[in-house]
């Protein structure tokens, strides 16, 4: 079978879509495994190298920092060098950290800057991946794409908690990551070479809405913050209030199943509506925050429909988001995404230091509740940014890639 870039009486054959979001889910998943391991590994690493949950959580906070400061220029990289270009980049990068956190992380200072040098690998392999959607997979199909690719990322945390029984309780932690390090290099074969990109059409605003997307993007960091919440406190907070620690545990493999299936059902619902999905995603966080507010409630019926309407709804949202963008935003996709997911990267990094310290001083029910008052903020933000994308959305043209009549736009 040829690369799909070779070329047909001289043209470049685009790349098949299937091939470039089997190549967008790998590259997501490689490039955001260092610190899902390290997360999924806490217990033995921190054995080792002699640190504390709060350090493990310092270090999170410190990776998306550096995400959210490395989002931009990755955006940046991906306009000019092409989106398998800079996802190679990213899966390498990401390999190497996981090598040289196996071989040389020898304290916790030592984790914590390789860790946060990985960072840069997620910045890379998720802009990468958006550009390569927005290019290659018919409009149609695309709200689906960014569901699959989003829900990819709660998957790893699959992979990171596969890797306890499989590998570091019998070979030890090191071990698990040099073998996450082969499988982000097997990534590789899988990103496709960049063919032609579909024809555009233009759009009168050039595909700048600055202002819009900065507003979306201050309300992705409330939404990331209370959101990032779930999974860094809701088993200990389950667990505190008086559940067996086993069924707490239980309890956030649910809300990641949930979540992985609404991503992508969120993304299929998209692509069966011609617009609205700014709209679409306020209305999730609206019922997103009423999941967080119910967790701060005692009893089992409140503890599963929060964990249901928080992961379902409230953490559902980053692949719309992304397909919202690059339909307004056709001509530069991954500088567009890049400003919106520094904010979702900025959520990750100071949503669980502030809420951990709610929690250390005044308790899981008043921290839940901090949460669920930051979504709502966040729905509210969400509104505005719709409002203001609606009029260019009138004059623009309603999607990227060319005229199709065989869908919905």
């Amino acid at each position: 079978m040829p690369e799909p870039s070779a070329s047909v009486a001289g043209t470049p054959v685009p790349a098949h879509p299937v091939r470039v979001a089997t190549g967008a889910v790998t590259t997501t998943i490689a490039a955001v495994l260092p610190v899902f391991l390290v997360s999924g590994l806490a217990v033995q690493i921190g054995a080792d190298l002699r640190f504390s949950p709060a350090g493990l959580g310092a270090a999170v906070a410190g990776y998306f920092g550096i995400s959210a400061l490395a989002s931009v220029p990755a955006g940046a990289l991906v306009e000019r060098f092409g989106p398998a270009v800079v996802a190679r980049g990213g899966i390498l990068l990401s390999a190497g950290a996981l090598l040289a956190i196996a071989g040389l992380a020898r304290s916790y200072a030592a984790l914590v800057v390789l860790l946060a040098l990985s960072a840069a690998a997620n910045a890379l392999g998720q802009l990468a991946s958006n550009a390569a959607l927005s290019r290659h997979v018919p409009p149609r199909r695309q709200g689906l794409s960014f569901g699959v690719k989003q829900a990819a990322i709660p998957m790893s945390t699959l992979l990171a908690g596969a890797a306890v029984p499989a590998i570091a309780l019998t070979a030890g932690w090191r071990w698990a990551f040099v073998a996450a390090a082969a499988a982000a290099l097997a990534a590789l074969p899988a990103v496709p070479l960049d063919g032609a990109a579909p024809a555009r059409r233009s759009a009168a605003r050039g595909g700048r809405a600055n202002a819009a997307l900065a507003v979306v993007g201050v309300a992705a960091t409330l939404a990331a913050a209370g959101a990032n919440a779930l999974g860094t406190f809701l088993v200990d907070s389950t667990a505190t209030s008086g559940l067996d620690p086993g069924l707490a545990g239980l309890t956030l493999t649910f809300g990641g199943a949930v979540c992985v299936a609404a991503r992508v059902g969120a993304g299929w619902l998209a692509d069966r509506r011609a617009g609205g999905h700014v709209l679409m995603i306020a209305v999730m966080l609206l019922l997103g925050a009423g999941g967080l507010a119910l967790l701060a409630q005692r009893g089992t019926p409140a503890l599963l429909a929060g964990v249901t309407l928080g992961f379902g709804l409230g953490w559902a949202w980053p692949g719309l988001m992304n397909f919202a963008v690059v339909r307004l935003h056709p001509q530069a996709p991954a500088a567009a995404t890049s400003i919106t997911q520094t904010g979702v990267y900025a959520g990750g990094c100071v949503g669980p230091l502030g809420l951990g310290w709610v929690a250390a001083h005044n308790g899981y029910p008043a921290m839940w509740t901090v949460a669920s008052v930051a979504m709502l903020l966040a729905a509210a933000l969400m509104l505005t940014g719709s409002r203001m994308l609606h009029p260019e959305r009138a004059v623009s043209s309603p999607g990227p890639g060319p005229v199709s009549s065989s869908g919905p736009r």
